[in-house]
């Protein structure tokens, strides 16, 4: 058994990874950088943090539960673009790498204040996408917060073929409307936005239970988000924690089969561990019965 023994740990110590079937996938994610992102109303860790920060924190967490062979992208979206910061790359030989860019994308990349997601963003992630090739998905983050705000005869696009790239919109923030921090050209904080620097929705477009605007306040636009999401054949879920974004990223229905190369050294290791308890544990419990007895 100890020669065995042996001979499997040598194997595990120099076997070559083998190329297995397993689902994998492949996405370019999409952070909104706009100035609703600052929002603090979220939890991490029993503390309040931005909603670009616990999209991060979500996003970490996911990106160590996917499978190797999987592939990520980041881009990040404001106004009516969302512009490519890194192509897919795999997941487990790039985890570090994409680790760390992904700790850099923050509001200092933003290029302008406005947000036009229906309009522009997530069409534009979509042509990302699409560029990408290799049946990339989608997942685009964001509050839904439009500014300027859609108003009801605005029309969305409807130029996106569900059947060419799929993807998720994925919620994130509180359901009562907070203040918005305003930042500077340098990313500084400088107090929040207030009702007459950003445009309202005109009084004749507002509601009976809504008659005065306040776009100088955000919350989540979950039901906007996810209607957008049912015109484009995406689906919708909210960011509540980081298993929601997991899960939704292994999702079977966005995931293919292909060969991966994957690491099965544990295999001979385990076998090689289970003959040294079979060869040596009638030892060690007769060597505890004379313990006992002296």
């Amino acid at each position: 058994m100890t020669l065995a023994a042996l001979v499997l740990l040598v194997a595990a110590l120099a076997l070559p990874p083998v190329a297995l079937l397993r689902n994998t996938s492949s996405y370019i994610v999409t952070f909104d950088i706009t100035q609703s992102m600052n929002v603090e109303d979220v939890v991490l860790n029993g503390t309040p943090v931005s909603r670009l920060v616990f999209a991060r924190a979500a996003m970490r967490d996911a990106l160590g539960q996917l499978p190797c062979g999987s592939k990520i992208g980041w881009s990040a979206f404001t106004g009516q673009r969302s512009f490519l910061l890194l192509s897919p790359v795999e997941v487990c030989a790039n985890y570090d790498a994409l680790l760390s860019s992904l700790d850099r994308i923050d509001g200092n990349m933003r290029w302008t204040n406005y947000s036009r997601i229906a309009e522009g963003g997530v069409y534009s992630a979509v042509r990302v996408a699409q560029n990408a090739g290799d049946g990339t998905a989608v997942v685009f983050i964001t509050d839904g917060q439009e500014a300027p705000p859609l108003l009801p005869s605005d029309a969305l696009k409807q130029d996106i073929n569900p059947a060419h790239v799929k993807g998720w919109l994925v919620g994130v923030g509180g359901d009562q409307p907070a203040p918005v921090p305003r930042t500077d050209a340098n990313g500084n904080r400088v107090g929040y936005w207030q009702r007459d620097e950003v445009v309202q929705v005109p009084p004749m477009h507002a509601s009976a239970t809504h008659a005065q605007s306040h776009e100088e306040l955000s919350a989540l636009q979950g039901h906007y988000l996810m209607s957008v999401g049912e015109q484009i054949g995406f689906g919708y879920r909210r960011l509540a924690d980081a298993a929601s974004l997991r899960d939704a990223m292994l999702d079977a229905r966005l995931a293919r089969r292909e060969k991966v190369p994957t690491d099965v050294r544990w295999c001979p290791a385990l076998l090689a561990l289970l003959l040294l308890v079979a060869r040596f544990m009638p030892d060690i419990a007769v060597w505890f019965a004379r313990e006992r007895r002296g």
